[in-house]
Protein backbone atom coordinates (compact mmCIF):
# COMPACT_ATOMS: atom_id res chain seq x y z
CA UNK A 1 0.00 0.00 0.00
CA UNK A 2 1.45 3.37 -1.00
CA UNK A 3 1.87 6.22 1.46
CA UNK A 4 -0.81 8.95 1.41
CA UNK A 5 1.74 11.47 0.07
CA UNK A 6 2.86 9.28 -2.86
CA UNK A 7 1.01 11.40 -5.42
CA UNK A 8 2.96 14.49 -4.29
CA UNK A 9 6.35 13.01 -5.17
CA UNK A 10 8.25 13.90 -8.36
CA UNK A 11 8.92 10.23 -9.10
CA UNK A 12 9.47 6.91 -7.37
CA UNK A 13 11.70 6.86 -4.27
CA UNK A 14 14.24 4.11 -3.58
CA UNK A 15 13.13 2.50 -0.31
CA UNK A 16 15.55 -0.03 1.18
CA UNK A 17 12.80 -1.67 3.22
CA UNK A 18 11.14 -2.81 -0.02
CA UNK A 19 14.28 -4.53 -1.33
CA UNK A 20 15.84 -7.95 -0.74
CA UNK A 21 19.49 -8.10 0.32
CA UNK A 22 20.84 -8.93 -3.18
CA UNK A 23 19.15 -5.79 -4.49
CA UNK A 24 20.68 -3.73 -1.69
CA UNK A 25 24.06 -5.21 -2.57
CA UNK A 26 23.57 -4.22 -6.19
CA UNK A 27 22.94 -0.63 -5.12
CA UNK A 28 26.19 -0.57 -3.16
CA UNK A 29 28.22 -2.17 -5.96
CA UNK A 30 26.62 0.30 -8.38
CA UNK A 31 28.07 3.23 -6.44
CA UNK A 32 25.12 4.21 -4.25
CA UNK A 33 27.25 5.21 -1.28
CA UNK A 34 24.81 7.65 0.36
CA UNK A 35 21.87 6.76 2.60
CA UNK A 36 19.08 8.98 3.93
CA UNK A 37 17.75 8.19 7.41
CA UNK A 38 14.50 9.98 8.38
CA UNK A 39 14.35 10.82 12.08
CA UNK A 40 10.95 11.50 13.59
CA UNK A 41 9.30 11.04 16.98
CA UNK A 42 6.34 9.44 18.70
CA UNK A 43 4.84 12.15 20.86
CA UNK A 44 1.75 14.19 21.55
CA UNK A 45 1.00 16.77 18.89
CA UNK A 46 -1.89 18.64 20.43
CA UNK A 47 -5.51 17.53 20.27
CA UNK A 48 -5.63 17.57 16.46
CA UNK A 49 -2.49 15.92 15.02
CA UNK A 50 -1.40 12.26 15.23
CA UNK A 51 1.52 11.25 17.43
CA UNK A 52 3.56 10.21 14.38
CA UNK A 53 3.47 13.71 12.86
CA UNK A 54 7.25 14.27 12.94
CA UNK A 55 7.90 10.81 11.51
CA UNK A 56 5.47 11.46 8.66
CA UNK A 57 7.13 14.77 7.80
CA UNK A 58 10.70 13.40 7.93
CA UNK A 59 9.76 10.33 5.90
CA UNK A 60 7.82 12.23 3.26
CA UNK A 61 10.65 14.73 2.77
CA UNK A 62 13.17 11.90 2.35
CA UNK A 63 10.89 10.14 -0.13
CA UNK A 64 10.65 13.36 -2.14
CA UNK A 65 14.44 13.81 -2.16
CA UNK A 66 14.97 10.16 -3.08
CA UNK A 67 12.49 10.41 -5.95
CA UNK A 68 14.41 13.42 -7.23
CA UNK A 69 17.96 12.10 -6.72
CA UNK A 70 17.76 8.29 -6.62
CA UNK A 71 19.45 8.15 -3.19
CA UNK A 72 18.08 5.28 -1.07
CA UNK A 73 16.06 5.85 2.11
CA UNK A 74 16.22 3.76 5.27
CA UNK A 75 13.10 3.09 7.36
CA UNK A 76 12.49 6.01 9.72
CA UNK A 77 13.51 6.20 13.35
CA UNK A 78 10.21 6.85 15.09
CA UNK A 79 11.32 6.84 18.74
CA UNK A 80 13.67 9.63 19.74
CA UNK A 81 14.13 12.36 22.37
CA UNK A 82 10.71 13.68 23.43
CA UNK A 83 11.23 13.97 27.19
CA UNK A 84 10.51 17.72 27.07
CA UNK A 85 6.85 16.91 26.45
CA UNK A 86 6.64 15.11 29.81
CA UNK A 87 3.98 12.58 30.76
CA UNK A 88 1.19 15.16 30.91
CA UNK A 89 -0.40 14.18 27.61
CA UNK A 90 -0.83 10.51 26.64
CA UNK A 91 0.85 9.49 23.40
CA UNK A 92 4.44 10.49 24.09
CA UNK A 93 7.00 7.66 24.05
CA UNK A 94 10.59 8.82 24.41
CA UNK A 95 14.16 7.64 24.56
CA UNK A 96 16.69 9.42 26.72
CA UNK A 97 19.45 11.34 24.97
CA UNK A 98 22.20 8.81 25.59
CA UNK A 99 20.05 5.90 24.37
CA UNK A 100 19.18 7.78 21.19
CA UNK A 101 22.80 8.72 20.53
CA UNK A 102 24.00 5.16 21.10
CA UNK A 103 21.31 3.87 18.74
CA UNK A 104 22.48 6.21 15.99
CA UNK A 105 26.07 5.09 16.49
CA UNK A 106 25.13 1.42 16.20
CA UNK A 107 23.14 2.06 13.03
CA UNK A 108 26.06 4.01 11.59
CA UNK A 109 28.40 1.12 12.43
CA UNK A 110 26.17 -1.22 10.42
CA UNK A 111 26.25 1.22 7.50
CA UNK A 112 30.05 1.15 7.55
CA UNK A 113 30.22 -2.63 7.97
CA UNK A 114 27.97 -3.25 4.97
CA UNK A 115 29.69 -0.85 2.56
CA UNK A 116 27.91 2.50 2.80
CA UNK A 117 30.14 5.58 2.73
CA UNK A 118 27.79 8.49 3.49
CA UNK A 119 24.88 8.90 5.91
CA UNK A 120 22.55 11.87 6.22
CA UNK A 121 20.10 12.09 9.11
CA UNK A 122 16.97 14.04 8.12
CA UNK A 123 15.21 15.18 11.27
CA UNK A 124 11.74 16.68 11.74
CA UNK A 125 11.58 16.84 15.56
CA UNK A 126 12.85 20.01 17.25
CA UNK A 127 13.89 18.12 20.39
CA UNK A 128 16.27 15.90 18.42
CA UNK A 129 18.46 18.74 17.23
CA UNK A 130 20.85 18.81 20.21
CA UNK A 131 21.40 15.04 20.55
CA UNK A 132 21.77 14.72 16.78
CA UNK A 133 24.54 17.31 16.83
CA UNK A 134 26.29 15.36 19.56
CA UNK A 135 25.84 12.10 17.65
CA UNK A 136 27.26 13.56 14.44
CA UNK A 137 30.22 14.99 16.34
CA UNK A 138 30.98 11.55 17.79
CA UNK A 139 30.33 9.63 14.56
CA UNK A 140 32.60 11.79 12.44
CA UNK A 141 35.38 11.03 14.94
CA UNK A 142 34.67 7.32 15.31
CA UNK A 143 34.38 6.68 11.58
CA UNK A 144 36.81 9.25 10.20
CA UNK A 145 37.90 8.22 6.72
CA UNK A 146 35.19 5.56 6.51
CA UNK A 147 31.87 7.42 6.77
CA UNK A 148 30.82 10.96 5.98
CA UNK A 149 27.94 11.86 8.28
CA UNK A 150 25.66 14.87 8.69
CA UNK A 151 22.24 15.95 9.90
CA UNK A 152 19.66 18.36 8.49
CA UNK A 153 16.42 19.56 10.06
CA UNK A 154 13.40 19.67 7.75
CA UNK A 155 12.03 22.81 9.39
CA UNK A 156 15.09 24.95 8.57
CA UNK A 157 16.37 23.63 5.23
CA UNK A 158 16.37 27.24 3.99
CA UNK A 159 15.96 30.60 5.75
CA UNK A 160 12.53 31.04 4.13
CA UNK A 161 11.33 27.65 5.38
CA UNK A 162 12.52 28.48 8.89
CA UNK A 163 10.75 31.85 8.85
CA UNK A 164 7.54 30.13 7.80
CA UNK A 165 7.79 27.55 10.58
CA UNK A 166 8.25 30.16 13.32
CA UNK A 167 5.77 32.68 11.91
CA UNK A 168 3.23 31.87 14.65
CA UNK A 169 5.56 30.52 17.37
CA UNK A 170 9.32 30.38 17.80
CA UNK A 171 8.98 27.46 20.24
CA UNK A 172 6.88 25.74 17.60
CA UNK A 173 4.94 22.54 18.13
CA UNK A 174 1.81 21.28 16.35
CA UNK A 175 1.60 24.80 14.98
CA UNK A 176 0.42 26.27 11.70
CA UNK A 177 3.29 24.88 9.57
CA UNK A 178 3.05 21.34 10.92
CA UNK A 179 -0.72 21.42 10.53
CA UNK A 180 -0.37 22.71 6.96
CA UNK A 181 1.92 19.80 6.13
CA UNK A 182 -0.23 17.12 7.72
CA UNK A 183 -3.36 18.45 6.02
CA UNK A 184 -1.57 17.77 2.72
CA UNK A 185 0.48 14.69 3.57
CA UNK A 186 -2.03 12.70 5.64
CA UNK A 187 -5.30 14.64 5.83
CA UNK A 188 -7.34 11.69 7.09
CA UNK A 189 -5.29 11.74 10.31
CA UNK A 190 -5.93 15.41 11.15
CA UNK A 191 -8.83 16.43 13.44
CA UNK A 192 -9.37 20.08 12.58
CA UNK A 193 -12.59 20.08 14.60
CA UNK A 194 -10.42 19.59 17.70
CA UNK A 195 -7.90 22.38 16.98
CA UNK A 196 -6.98 24.63 19.89
CA UNK A 197 -4.47 27.45 19.41
CA UNK A 198 -2.08 28.19 22.26
CA UNK A 199 0.45 31.05 22.29
CA UNK A 200 4.21 30.84 22.65
CA UNK A 201 4.97 31.67 26.29
CA UNK A 202 8.76 31.22 26.05
CA UNK A 203 9.70 34.70 24.82
CA UNK A 204 12.36 36.27 27.02
CA UNK A 205 12.88 33.13 29.11
CA UNK A 206 16.24 32.61 30.79
CA UNK A 207 15.69 28.95 31.60
CA UNK A 208 14.54 26.10 29.39
CA UNK A 209 11.06 25.02 30.48
CA UNK A 210 9.30 21.77 29.65
CA UNK A 211 6.27 21.90 27.38
CA UNK A 212 3.91 21.10 30.26
CA UNK A 213 5.07 24.38 31.82
CA UNK A 214 4.57 26.48 28.68
CA UNK A 215 1.52 25.01 26.90
CA UNK A 216 -2.01 24.25 28.09
CA UNK A 217 -2.79 21.62 25.45
CA UNK A 218 0.51 20.51 23.92
CA UNK A 219 0.29 23.09 21.11
CA UNK A 220 2.52 26.11 20.66
CA UNK A 221 1.23 28.25 17.81
CA UNK A 222 -1.87 28.80 15.69
CA UNK A 223 -2.83 25.53 13.97
CA UNK A 224 -6.31 26.90 13.32
CA UNK A 225 -4.73 28.85 10.44
CA UNK A 226 -3.51 25.66 8.76
CA UNK A 227 -4.53 24.72 5.22
CA UNK A 228 -3.79 21.88 2.83
CA UNK A 229 -3.03 24.33 0.02
CA UNK A 230 -0.30 26.01 2.06
CA UNK A 231 0.94 22.60 3.13
CA UNK A 232 1.35 21.50 -0.48
CA UNK A 233 3.45 24.53 -1.32
CA UNK A 234 5.54 24.13 1.83
CA UNK A 235 6.15 20.42 1.21
CA UNK A 236 7.32 21.03 -2.34
CA UNK A 237 9.68 23.76 -1.13
CA UNK A 238 11.08 21.49 1.59
CA UNK A 239 11.40 18.55 -0.79
CA UNK A 240 13.27 20.54 -3.41
CA UNK A 241 15.57 22.09 -0.80
CA UNK A 242 16.42 18.68 0.64
CA UNK A 243 16.92 17.19 -2.83
CA UNK A 244 19.44 19.92 -3.63
CA UNK A 245 21.37 19.16 -0.44
CA UNK A 246 21.27 15.42 -1.15
CA UNK A 247 22.57 15.94 -4.68
CA UNK A 248 25.49 17.89 -3.25
CA UNK A 249 26.07 15.23 -0.57
CA UNK A 250 26.58 12.56 -3.22
CA UNK A 251 29.96 14.01 -4.17
CA UNK A 252 31.10 16.27 -1.33
CA UNK A 253 34.55 15.58 0.09
CA UNK A 254 36.43 17.03 3.05
CA UNK A 255 38.20 20.31 2.21
CA UNK A 256 41.54 18.88 3.38
CA UNK A 257 42.99 15.36 3.38
CA UNK A 258 44.16 13.84 6.67
CA UNK A 259 45.02 10.29 7.66
CA UNK A 260 44.44 9.08 11.20
CA UNK A 261 47.63 7.74 12.80
CA UNK A 262 48.00 4.07 13.63
CA UNK A 263 46.93 3.25 17.15
CA UNK A 264 44.26 5.93 17.31
CA UNK A 265 41.38 5.18 19.65
CA UNK A 266 38.67 6.12 17.12
CA UNK A 267 36.28 3.50 15.77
Amino acid sequence: MSEPWASLLPGTPVLLEHLAWPQVGELIRGGAGLLLLPVGATEQHGPHLPINTDTVIATACCHYASARTGVPVLPAISYSVSIGHTEKWPGTFSLFHETFIHSLRELAAWCVATGWKRLLFVNAHFGNDAPLRVAVDRLRFDFAGRLLVGAKNTYCLTPDIWRYFISDAEDLHANKAETDLMLRLAPERVRMEAVEDDPDRTGGSVFSHMVAHTSRNGVTGAPSEGSAEQGGRLFAEMGEALAALVEKAKHETAPLAWERSEGSWGG
